[in-house]
C-alpha cells in the first residue's frame, strides 16, 4: 500500500482509463461496433500505460510485455464473449 501511494501519479491515469472505458461502454450499449472499438482502446491504452510505468521504473522486460498482452488479451476475450452472447 505504501508503494501505490508513493507512485499515485502513475495509477491515476490507469484508473481514469479504465472509468472512461466502462463509461462509454455502458453509454453506448447500444452500438455494438462502437463497444467493440472502446474494448480494443482500452486494452491497447491498458498495455502502452503498462510500458510507459515500467520503462520509467527502469524493470521494463519482454516477460513484462507479454503479460500485459496477455492480461489486456483475455480481458478483451471476456468483453467480447459478453457481447456476441447473443
Amino acid at each position: 500500500m505504501r508503494n501505490f501511494a508513493k507512485h499515485t501519479s502513475h495509477y491515476l491515469p490507469l484508473l481514469g482509463i479504465l472509468l472512461l472505458g466502462v463509461l462509454a461502454f455502458a453509454l453506448f450499449s447500444y452500438d455494438r461496433g462502437f463497444q467493440i472499438a472502446v474494448s480494443i482502446a482500452v486494452a491497447l491504452a491498458y498495455v502502452a500505460w503498462g510500458v510507459m510505468h515500467h520503462h520509467l521504473h527502469r524493470d521494463l522486460h519482454l516477460s513484462v510485455f507479454i503479460e500485459y498482452l496477455i492480461v489486456a488479451s483475455l480481458g478483451l476475450v471476456i468483453v467480447f464473449s459478453l457481447i456476441f452472447r447473443s
